[in-house]
């Protein structure tokens, strides 16, 4: 028998299975999130959240809250360098500041936090609009037929067993996915290539770090190699050792296998370039394998794979929880639409066809960051030329039938600097007037899909009256564009117009009305598999 039914189970209450959790709850969309941790994040973790996971914020009326914590913890836009030791000499600069030349891309800017502070604020959030989250709690498994799910959970502190059916299941449970293992999906990639170790430690290094606002610290010492953060204060941080280095020159890649308080402490202070006896203090250490594959696919059934139990990458460029958080995002608003009746379950078919490519790249471009920042002893063979952080980013282009004549060109990726407008592109980000009030064009999007015309588009606001679109004419109706740019950056004429789904995504565009606006509109809206008998209001 069945003790619970919800829409939606999510397995794994960290990072991505809460920001999952918040999206769904912000969109009304009930469903159960279990953990078998028992809180949030104890160790900090991830750290550096790029302008499109701010945007996801945003969307969700977290921003400044985020901000907020951020800035409790971290020295912010600092520069990312590599060094011989901290005190030592400086090797190279790959940022001078965390958000040089990414400024006006977003309505966000690029900010460091830790899990440990930003992780309570996305429960409470989620928890705030209505969602259940159940800690301490085991993910026995699962087994699926064509109308749900049925899993079996238990309490880590005892009782019986429950069973919990429901339409769709979500697997954000890590790297060593439970449910990824049981359905059997292979990973395919680069595999593991060094058992690493990062330090949390306390140590006073403000006189080290001196004027210097730096962020990430590379540490390529002829002793080892790893990174540090540290605190906003300066008297604490981590440090992440990936390998040891012998006077011969070999490369211990098992640093976690034989360490211990004090070995740690000596890592630290020849990091650091202190002296023997500077004083450290070891709070805790935590084992990690760095390696670089991904899940052969996303979805399996009426089951979906999301952060790491889809992808796992190196922690050059920071871009495993990003991407996470970005499989959330694309599926949250998926599940909510076709969960409420809106759009046809065959939209859900789209997750993997955009998310998969995206998976791929991220984790290559994380690997190439690895052997060029940090390994250049690994194996080089098929390495994917670095891409520009900001095109990786922000830069997604996705084709699947959850976008209308998708661009047909090679590169996956645009430069978010120059944006093209085209479909499967994130929308450009730029600066309007509403009613006096500054905004940015992402602030029209997150609920359902939106309209954009120019101001000449009174074809297009006339014909999509009785539609499921929110209509937004910018140049008129109060919305004014500050630099006027609209036009030029999505590709269209005064009088053309453009869908954007709820992720901010460009669905659809027409460069200017045909014949007849309505029936496209609702052709458009068929082949997006949008239920037309909802009305978004205008």
């Amino acid at each position: 028998m069945t003790d619970r039914q919800v829409p939606v189970l999510i397995v794994g209450g960290s990072l991505v299975g809460l920001s999952v959790s918040l999206l769904l709850a912000a969109r009304g969309v009930p469903h159960l999130l279990v953990e078998r941790h028992r809180g949030t994040a104890i160790h900090p973790r991830a750290a550096s959240f790029h302008q499109g996971t701010m945007e996801v914020f945003r969307g969700a009326g977290m921003q400044q809250a985020v901000e907020a914590s951020a800035a409790q913890e971290f020295t912010q836009n600092g520069a990312i360098i590599a060094v011989e030791s901290l005190t030592g000499k400086e090797l190279q600069y790959f940022y001078r500041s965390y958000n040089d030349g990414v400024e006006g891309l977003s309505p966000t800017s690029r900010l460091f936090i830790t899990q440990v502070g930003l992780e309570p604020l996305l429960r409470d959030r989620a928890r705030e609009l209505g969602a259940e989250h159940r800690y301490a709690t085991e993910f026995i498994g699962f087994e699926q037929d064509d109308t749900g799910v049925t899993s079996v959970i238990r309490a880590r502190d005892g009782g019986a067993e429950q069973t919990v059916r429901s339409s769709y299941l979500v697997a954000a449970d890590g790297a060593h996915s439970r449910v990824r293992e049981q359905l059997g999906i292979d990973m395919i990639g680069r595999g593991a290539f060094a058992d690493c170790v990062t330090i949390y430690f306390k140590a006073d290094v403000k006189a080290m770090l001196g004027d210097r606002a730096l962020s990430v610290v590379y540490v390529n010492h002829p002793e080892l190699l790893g990174f540090f953060r540290f605190s906003f204060a300066g008297d604490s941080g981590f440090l992440a050792v990936f390998a040891t280095i012998s006077p011969d020159g070999t490369r211990d890649k098992k640093v976690g296998e034989h360490i211990d308080a004090a070995q740690c402490a000596d890592y630290v202070r020849t990091a650091l370039g202190a002296p023997a006896g500077f004083p450290v203090e070891i709070n805790n250490v935590q084992r990690w394998t760095a390696s670089a594959a991904r899940a052969a696919r996303m979805r399996h059934g009426r089951v979906f794979l999301a952060g790491d139990a889809a992808h796992v990458m190196p922690p050059t460029g920071g871009f495993g929880g990003n991407t996470g958080i970005a499989d959330a995002h694309n599926l949250a608003w998926k599940l909510a639409m076709v969960h409420h009746g809106t759009a046809a379950p065959s939209l859900l078919d789209t997750y993997d066809a955009e998310r998969g490519p995206v998976g791929h790249l991220t984790v290559e471009q994380a690997y190439t960051r690895y052997v060029l920042r940090v390994d250049s002893t690994l194996p080089k063979d098929d390495l994917m030329p670095p891409i520009d952080d900001a095109i990786i980013e922000l830069g997604t282009l996705y084709r699947s039938a959850g976008v209308v004549d998708p661009a047909d060109a090679e590169a996956p990726l645009e430069d978010p600097r120059n944006p093209t407008g085209r479909p499967g592109t994130r929308a450009p980000h730029l600066t309007l007037d509403r009613d006096g009030a500054e905004i940015s064009t992402h602030d029209l999007f997150g609920e359902e899909f939106v309209l954009l015309t120019g101001p000449d588009g009174d074809a297009w606001t006339t014909a999509a009256k009785d539609l499921p679109l929110r209509v937004h004419r910018v140049g008129a109706d109060g919305l004014t564009d500050r630099e006027d740019q609209f036009t030029r950056a999505f590709g269209i004429g005064s009088a053309g117009a453009v869908i954007v789904r709820p992720d901010g995504v460009i669905a659809w565009r027409a460069t200017d009305p045909p014949a007849d606006p309505r029936r496209t509109l609702a052709d458009v809206l068929r082949r997006l598999g949008v239920d037309q008998r909802h009305s978004a209001a205008m």
